[in-house]
């Protein structure tokens, strides 16, 4: 055995769980470490209060005094609880959060000191911006950059040191990050649902999306990480037989939590109570090793930063545990990989779930509206919603068997398809009798009463109805929340402005109200009758289907990101004032780059593990054979020599034959990636894809089989089934 694994083995063999202290009650420790609006208040005057509310409600300006009495507050809570320093937590395009830490502390030149933060400090800080992803925004020797408080969003502590959510926006104002778009997105699709929630309900002043995320992830021991420099730099396998045993028998899923686990879990649990994080689920998912996490729903800003934290705490927490997580779509090949379901709502400021059906058929037609045009948004943005949710990871996933298909597509259940085909075939284009109109809002009203028990669900559908909220279910484990949010937001807000103005449209023509919404709804369902699929996604026949519908399949992302380049697609966002055309473009070049850069790494990799690890040991153990071979040949008669040595003379063989095809797919992988290396970012991105990859592909198939031939006692890396299941 190779020292490395065998050493990895051995510390692995050693490992105990660590024992985590549990609080007697969640809710005794619940936002411990999180400077909410309620404890803030304590801090602060009715007057500051006042004006910090108005701000996070209403967007207002917040004036300077203002600002240096909260920044005063947050100061002194901070230090109450034993912080020395401050950092504005924000989310720049690499994907990760950044942040940079000062001291309170601030010398005052005659030996003293004291801890100075005011209102200048906490509202706006100058990373440098040439270090982030601009997409050609700026140059790369202009470094001015801000971050700016969202004080929507609340401070927090991570050890000793205050963390201030906050924007990143460039020196000329354009968007760095993710949650200035994300705010915008939400602020916008909040004036569109509150207009159209006029026609059913004038209390309702504000509509808030809410985001229940659930997070999969799987673990590996840190020794067996340490023994695998590819799971180490790109998150997952590139080598590695399929074990004997994968999830075939379906016995980890909802299976008992190993005792290990389970006090990493606890552990984690504890840390994100501490910040705030309200997370109530925890399980075993479906293939070995692998798990999954869910908090409650959430604000969708708030919801989104959470998730952030928590893929930090995560890592944090494992490491005090001897594990790492793994957050790649796809980090072994031949079981399932892990996903991040976006589970989206609409609530309003009266406490209505405006995807959830009412108890009346006024309360359903409202239901409808939201619904139907949800399914209409998805129908006439497919493609950019797949561009948001594309990556190097979960191009591993997508239609692999195991998570949604590429094809973008909606499943609402046979119950709520068949209440739609009933509104398209009734609702007549001229008049509507009042017996007409008594008989469909019957119908309507019995909503509630068909989706208690016969809305099921439906893991093949990228985008699902499940019974009081939209599951997209496509959006990879890795990614930040934001990417598909921003996205799904701004489709929903430009397809709720064109719905009342068509609705307005009707009834300056003579219809009354409910009419013109339910022919406009018929209209609707109609149009977007395409992307309704209640089949099995997974299917070849889907794949043909789907073609014959109409529907884009983008099987890669550098495909997918194209839709990114739509003028009707960029003039969308500009118009609703969520991305500019530069920064659309800026974040299409940044993607692309990340997925070149991404399969670079990963070619490099393989690389240097075939030829530095596998060629040599498969060479060594061929050697063995040959000298087995000799040495029968050297006392046994040649005919028996010959029949002894049969098995050692077809494994050496066999041996060179992969040995030869893996020289020969790596030679042509280097030329390849060579020859990409000199292109532009697009081309560079499809060769990568459509060159490198299949090549990378290729090896992997002869060192899969090689592991297959070589003695397990020569095998360089921990293989599949170590890395699945040891716990």
């Amino acid at each position: 055995m190779s020292t490395i694994r065998f050493q990895a083995l051995a510390e692995l063999n050693d490992r105990q769980a660590v024992t985590v202290k549990s609080p007697a009650k969640i809710s005794a420790i619940f936002g411990e470490n999180v400077l909410s609006p309620f404890k803030l208040r304590e801090y602060l005057t009715d007057y500051s209060f006042g004006k910090l509310e108005d701000c996070i409600i209403h967007g207002t300006r917040m004036d300077r005094d203002t600002a240096d009495h909260i920044a005063a507050a947050m100061k002194e809570w901070a230090i109450q609880k034993g912080a020395t320093h401050y950092t504005h937590w924000f989310q720049p395009l690499t994907g990760t959060t950044a942040e940079k830490h000062d001291s309170f502390f601030k010398p005052l030149g005659d030996g003293r000191a004291l801890e100075k933060f005011d209102g200048s400090m906490l509202v706006q800080q100058e990373p440098d911006a040439s270090s982030f992803p601009s997409g050609g925004i700026r140059n790369t020797f202009e470094a001015r950059g801000y971050t700016i408080w969202d004080p929507s969003s609340p401070a927090f502590l991570v050890g000793n040191t205050l963390c201030i959510p906050t924007i990143f926006i460039s020196y000329t104002g354009h968007a760095l990050d993710f949650k200035m778009p994300l705010l915008k997105a939400g602020h916008v699709v909040d004036k569109a649902a509150t207009e159209v929630c006029q026609y059913f309900d004038k209390d309702v002043t504000k509509v808030t999306v809410t985001l229940g995320w659930e997070q999969e992830y799987f673990l590996i021991d840190s020794a067996l990480y340490n023994a695998r420099p590819d799971i180490q730099m790109t998150g997952r396998a590139l080598f590695g037989h399929r074990p004997a045993k994968g999830q075939q028998l379906e016995d980890h899923y909802f299976g008992s939590i190993p005792e290990r686990v389970m006090e990493f879990m606890k552990d984690f649990e504890y840390e994100s109570h501490l910040l705030g994080i309200p997370v109530t689920t925890r399980h075993n998912e479906v293939a070995p090793n692998q798990y999954e996490l869910a908090p409650m729903f959430e604000e969708l800003n708030l919801a989104n930063d959470h998730n952030q934290l928590v893929m930090d705490v995560l890592e944090k927490t494992a490491r005090k545990h001897n594990f790492r997580v793994l957050l790649h779509e796809k980090p072994y090949e031949g079981i399932n990989g892990s996903g991040k379901h976006n589970n989206w709502s609409l609530s309003t400021n009266t406490g209505v779930n405006l995807l959830k059906p009412g108890k009346n058929p006024k309360a359903n037609l409202q239901f409808l509206t939201f619904f139907i045009n949800a399914v209409a948004a998805i129908h006439e943005n497919a493609d950019v919603l797949r561009a948001s949710i594309a990556s190097v990871g979960n191009d591993h996933r997508l239609g692999a068997n195991e998570a949604p298909p590429a094809i973008m597509s909606t499943f609402l259940g046979d119950h709520m398809s068949a209440m739609l085909d009933e509104i398209e075939k009734n609702v007549k284009a001229g008049k509507m009798s009042p017996q007409e109109k008594t008989d469909l809002k019957l119908n309507i009203g019995k909503i509630p009463q068909v989706l208690l028990d016969n809305t099921d669900r439906n893991r093949t559908s990228p985008f699902a109805f499940t019974g009081n909220k939209f599951e997209f279910r496509a959006v990879g484990s890795s990614a930040n929340c934001a990417n598909a949010m921003i996205t799904l937001n701004t489709i929903m807000a430009n397809r709720l402005i064109q719905f009342k103005k068509d609705v307005d449209a009707r009834i300056a023509r003579g219809d009354d109200k409910d009419e013109a919404i339910l022919k406009e709804l018929q209209r609707l369902i109609r149009a977007s009758r395409a992307i309704r699929f209640e089949g099995n996604g997974y299917s070849d026949e889907w794949v043909k289907e789907a073609a014959r519908r109409g529907l884009s399949n983008f099987r890669d992302t550098p495909s997918a990101l194209k839709s990114w380049k739509d003028k009707k697609v960029q003039k969308m966002f500009e118009d609703l004032n969520v991305l500019t055309p530069e920064e659309i473009h800026a974040r299409y070049e940044i993607e692309v780059e990340n997925y070149s850069r991404r399969r670079e790494i990963e070619a490099r990799l393989t690389s240097d593990l075939a030829q530095n690890h596998i060629i040599p040991t498969a060479i060594s153990y061929q050697t063995l054979l040959v000298d087995n071979v000799r040495g029968l040949r050297d006392i046994l008669p040649a005919a028996q020599a010959r029949e002894a040595s049969r098995t050692q003379t077809d494994l050496i063989l066999s041996i060179s034959t992969h040995l030869n095809g893996l020289k020969t797919a790596l030679d042509r992988m280097n030329t390849e990636r060579t020859k990409a290396m000199k292109m532009d970012a697009e081309k560079q991105a499809e060769a990568y894809c459509h060159k490198v990859k299949p090549l990378m592909d290729s090896i992997r198939e002869h060192v899969d089989a090689l592991e297959m031939m070589v003695d397990d006692e020569m095998w360089p890396l921990p293989k599949m089934r170590e890395l699945l299941f040891t716990r």
